[in-house]
């Protein structure tokens, strides 16, 4: 009774949590709207400021209460950690050194899980889908991340401290300055405060010379002791120079998409010209993180899978839509996130037919990215796709969704699926003068608006000189369509000039009519939809999913690895020391290595129990042990780890049945009604 009573508690607790967070997502909105308007005042800004913050702190304090109810669902983090750590899954970078925030080595279990995990990544979306796969470099220069937007994007102010010479966020400071002010003088007159706000607000958005001012006028000193000295911008890629005089600027990649993009016109080449199709990057990427924390969920290089679908503007349709349909996704849109705070359960189709989900391929893409997550052992119930706001998406963005995993840490972005439009190769286009497009063979001769050009060549030579075939070439590709000429032919009629890829053309350099033609191809520059998956973040969350404690005993520690990424996937163990025996565990691991079955070998003297609880730890799924009888009958036990049920069967038939295993073609189930069961006491 008192169990279903606290069942019902943490029901309605959750309700309530749910519509809390819609408000605090609805605020959050409101905020970043207001602090983007220029319209917007301080007072406003720092009312709806005031009011998240409620919203937030009356958020926590109902997660307490909900957590105080069901205790044993809590994760046990300390234990995880510990587990982590003395198995050598992970481990500080450079650790006797005394280590480097944001830097991790993966030792062999993690090292050979992320490989495991890889390849089911490659087969299930490269293999699969007839991806073409590039290797590019990690080193990129200035010029194309310029184009990209990546070098404004990613900048912010920094102050150093001068004596010691580290680094902080100059916002961060002011702001971490103005709540411990508020916070120390309660009885501060409202007035008072207000205006301490409005600078807290607006931090952000200062000049380096008004942050300056700000620091100093709040105090806020250096770790020394000493002020701060001045802001600098501060951007959060990896600078370096390329070649030995230093004069070349390059950057080490924030994502590995841009490789990918640049690359377009050879892919579609080695497409043989077809549209639409697929290309697929996994390698590293570099972000100098500020702060970062959260293990291996804010680092400073990463591993990260990243897929860009070209398709036509105009048909976004996925051949193998109907595959996944009727797949069911847990979708948190953006009205629900306003209105509700829940998360609705629905076909892939439906979702797409009502609008929800902008188009098939994207969808596509959501409904086999949760079925990667189920086949490398995700838990489903901790899977959500969350709709990016309107304030959260780029001005290009058609639609965006991240899948997000819940961990002992919330809700993690793991992979956003963005469907990005034209933006990409556009900017690429215009900045290298090169054409980014496809071509659509028409069945039948369609007629198209153009506009027909005449050049005044001698007005056109004498300004542009030598660029004067690559202004009439921007113009001409611009009149293949009318729709898109018609705003310059507006402009010239009203303005006199325009300017088309950088170049300012006036009236007198041409004329135009409008017209029509037959044509048997339309060339058009892509859309990109971009599943982009974060490696680390989601290899983290599997630990963390996979991880739990015996019941009848909590210091064994399992984690349950499905055997397709485990990183073993067999034990094999000697009941004793004897030659004979050891002879045979011999045979057994170097068949099922030939096989391609990653094998542990533990002939040490340990208990055999505890040899049992050792591999359970790293997650290894089966352990075959040779005993006694092994030596006069030829079979050998068979141990499943999450049932720790075991079968007796020949030898011979291990290395088939653990590889069909490995690949799902036979289960624990079906092993068990083939072989006869055993009991072994474990201690």
């Amino acid at each position: 009774m008192a169990s279903t009573n606290a069942a019902e508690g943490s029901t309605a607790l959750q309700d309530e949590l749910d519509a809390l967070n819609a408000k605090i997502t609805k605020k959050g909105s409101l905020v970043r709207e207001l602090k983007k308007a220029s319209s917007s005042n301080a007072d406003e800004i720092a009312s709806a400021v005031d009011a998240l913050k409620q919203l937030k702190l009356e958020a926590e304090s109902l997660r307490k209460k909900k957590e105080a109810l069901d205790p044993t669902a809590q994760f046990n983090r300390k234990v995880f950690d510990e587990l982590i750590l003395r198995k050598m899954f992970i481990v500080p970078s450079f650790e006797i050194h005394g280590g480097v925030k944001g830097l991790f080595d993966l030792g062999p279990p993690a090292c050979a899980l992320k490989a495991s995990m890889v390849d089911v990544w490659r087969k299930h979306f490269v293999l699969a889908e007839s991806m073409l796969e590039m290797e590019c470099t990690c080193l990129t220069p200035a010029v194309v991340l310029k184009t990209s937007g990546h070098v404004e994007r990613f900048t912010d102010l920094m102050v150093k401290d001068p004596v010691g010479g580290e680094c902080f966020r100059a916002d961060k400071l002011l702001e971490d300055a103005i709540d411990e002010l508020i916070e120390g003088n309660p009885d501060m007159p409202t007035s008072e405060k207000e205006d301490h706000l409005r600078i807290q607000i607006q931090a952000d958005a200062f000049s380096p010379k008004e942050l300056d001012e700000q620091l100093v006028k709040y105090g806020c000193k250096a770790p020394s002791g000493e002020m701060y000295g001045p802001s600098f911008p501060f951007n959060l890629m990896f600078k370096t120079s390329i070649g030995p005089e230093g004069t070349a600027v390059g950057y080490l990649r924030p994502e590995t998409a841009q490789g990918l993009f640049v690359n377009f016109r050879r892919l579609l080449d080695a497409n043989a010209q077809k549209m639409p199709f697929a290309a697929a990057q996994i390698g590293l990427g570099f972000r100098n993180e500020i702060a970062p924390r959260s293990g291996l969920l804010r680092v400073r290089e990463f591993c990260m899978g990243e897929i860009e679908h070209f398709v036509n503007p105009d048909d976004k349709s996925h051949p193998n839509f109907s595959s996944v349909a009727s797949k069911e996704l847990v979708l948190f849109g953006r009205e629900d996130q306003l209105g509700s705070g829940k998360t609705k359960t629905i076909a892939v189709g439906e979702a797409v037919s009502s609008g929800l989900v902008n188009n098939e391929t994207l969808a596509y893409f959501m409904a086999r990215t949760q079925l990667f997550m189920e086949k490398i052992g995700m838990d489903p119930t901790r899977l959500r796709f969350r709709q990016h706001l309107t304030t959260e998406m780029a001005h290009y963005a058609c639609d965006c969704w991240d899948l997000e995993i819940q961990s002992s840490y919330g809700w993690v972005e793991c992979v956003g699926h963005a469907d990005r439009a034209c933006y990409d190769l556009a900017v690429h286009s215009k900045a290298t003068k090169t054409p980014m497009v496809a071509t659509l063979k028409l069945d039948e001769a369609r007629e198209v608006e153009v506009a027909k050009l005449k050049f005044d060549r001698k007005s056109l030579g004498k300004t542009f000189k030598a660029n004067q075939r690559v202004v009439a070439s921007a113009l001409e590709a611009v009149a293949e369509s009318w729709a898109d000429f018609e705003p310059i032919a507006k402009e010239l009629e009203t303005e006199g000039k325009t300017t088309v890829d950088g170049f300012e053309i006036t009236k007198d350099m041409v004329t135009w009519k409008k017209t029509s033609k037959k044509v048997h191809e339309i060339k058009f520059t892509p859309s990109v939809i971009e599943p982009s998956f974060g490696m680390g973040r989601i290899l983290y969350s599997l630990l963390e999913h996979c991880f739990y404690q015996r019941d009848a005993d909590e210091q064994r520690c399992v984690m349950k690895f499905k055997p397709a990424v485990a990183p073993q996937k067999c034990a094999v163990l000697p009941i004793s020391s004897g030659a004979e025996v050891n002879a045979v565990v011999d045979d057994i691991a170097a068949e099922l290595m030939e096989s391609d079955l990653a094998t542990r070998v533990d002939k040490s003297t340990a208990a055999l129990g505890r040899r049992y609880a050792r591999v359970d730890e790293i997650g290894v799924p089966f352990a075959v042990t040779v005993d006694f009888d092994t030596l006069t009958d030829g079979t050998v036990t068979l141990r499943e780890r999450d049932s720790m049920a075991q079968i007796r069967l020949p030898k011979s038939d291990v290395t088939r049945l653990v590889f069909d295993f490995v690949h799902g073609r036979f289960t624990w189930e079906e092993a068990t009604a083939k072989y006869p069961v055993v009991q072994v006491k474990e201690d």
